[in-house]
């Protein structure tokens, strides 16, 4: 008892140092809200991110004892988004690349009684090793359909217990559990974050990628076509710039039956048709 009175504390000096040192080691500190976090999303991000980010998770209270010997721009307000377990990230990569950088990694984890699906639940049709017993009530409860074959539950047709947003039961938690399907997609997002004293809300660093990736596609486009019509040269235009000249020129030639290879095919076919016109009207014509 008396040894591991003395060892959290040991700990907990630990992390204090480490949140002294480690905001004046990297240019951005953010910050995740623990209450909405599983331990579980944490090992991979670790291993995954090991040269990138350090992470460390620890309390409020202690947070906020180091932070506030700190003399680094804006670490106030970092201290008033302080509430409850907190999880830190230290980096140096920006904190829009890196809120956007978590979105991207989720996990799938097993779901808990009340949790929403993040997909729609499937139990596909297979033999489950399962042996039967009070399970088989957890499957008629979920509408799977089963039979019972060699010693073990065999689920005979695929079913949906829960759809996307649906909430998932304690009962059916228990069950997916069992049958090792995990329905809940997990990612981290920032809660706030200190930039080289600039520091930004949960809202703030929430980017839509792909709306931002539609506009700038819209907005080359248009500058690549106003470019175009004033003949503006870039790598990007000239050879629209010239292809458009050359043809204007050659529209220009034939309308002006200045002949060249390019334009004399083109030039004595209008000159056949003008001809087989005024023929067409002289045959037809009848002197008064």
């Amino acid at each position: 008892m008396h040894k591991d009175r003395t060892a959290y504390p040991k700990r907990k000096a630990l992390l204090y140092q480490q949140l002294q040192e480690l905001p004046k080691k990297y240019k951005v500190l953010a910050l995740v809200r623990m209450e909405k976090v599983r331990s579980s999303q944490l090992l991979p991000l670790r291993k995954k991110f090991k040269d990138e980010i350090e992470i460390v998770s620890i309390k409020d209270k202690v947070a906020k004892k180091a932070f506030s010997t700190l003399k680094i721009p804006g670490i106030e307000k970092m201290i008033d988004s302080l509430k409850g377990q907190c999880l830190f990230m230290f980096t140096n990569m920006s904190p829009f690349k890196l809120n956007v950088l978590l979105s991207k990694n989720k996990i799938k984890l097993a779901a808990r009684g009340g949790d929403i699906a993040s997909i729609d639940v499937i139990i596909p049709a297979k033999n489950t090793g399962i042996a039967p017993g009070p399970i088989l009530t957890d499957f008629k409860e979920a509408g799977v359909a089963t039979k019972i074959d060699q010693g073990t539950v065999w689920i005979t047709k695929e079913s949906v217990p829960a759809k996307k947003g649906q909430v998932i039961s304690a009962k059916l938690a228990t069950l997916l559990g069992k049958l090792d399907i995990k329905p809940i997609e997990a990612g981290i997002a920032l809660n706030a974050a200190l930039e080289e004293g600039k520091h930004f809300a949960k809202d703030d660093l929430t980017i839509d990628v792909e709306k931002y990736r539609n506009a700038f596609s819209q907005a080359h486009q248009e500058a690549v076509s106003l470019a175009i019509e004033a003949a503006y040269t870039t790598s990007d235009t000239i050879k629209q710039i010239l292809a458009k000249a050359s043809q204007s020129s050659r529209s220009v030639s034939i309308e002006s039956g200045y002949v060249t290879d390019d334009t004399k095919e083109q030039i004595l076919q209008k000159a056949h048709s003008q001809a087989q016109g005024l023929a067409s009207k002289a045959k037809n014509y009848t002197a008064e």
